[in-house]
């Protein structure tokens, strides 16, 4: 892990495209503005372990039958 020591109004660059500024200090907390592309996700951490336990969850539950989706979606086709 690099650790660095940022100012407040001071940035930290990753990559060519995403920059960390730090836009607030106030006790414990810090507040971190984030620019990045539009196509790279950004989450809290605890967040993204939640979404990565519910995927594994899902997965993990097997799959839908092909035939009953398959037999709901002519449903919907044949409505619009």
């Amino acid at each position: 892990m690099l650790v660095l020591t940022r100012k407040l109004g001071e940035s930290i660059t990753i990559g060519d495209d995403i920059r960390l500024t730090i836009i607030a200090v106030k006790g414990n907390q810090v507040k971190i503005g984030i620019e990045a592309p539009a196509d790279v996700t950004v989450h809290r951490a605890e967040v993204y372990t939640r979404v990565v336990d519910e995927n594994q969850k899902a997965a993990a539950a097997g799959t839908v039958a092909t035939g009953a989706l398959r037999a709901l979606w002519q449903q919907h086709t044949r409505r619009s």
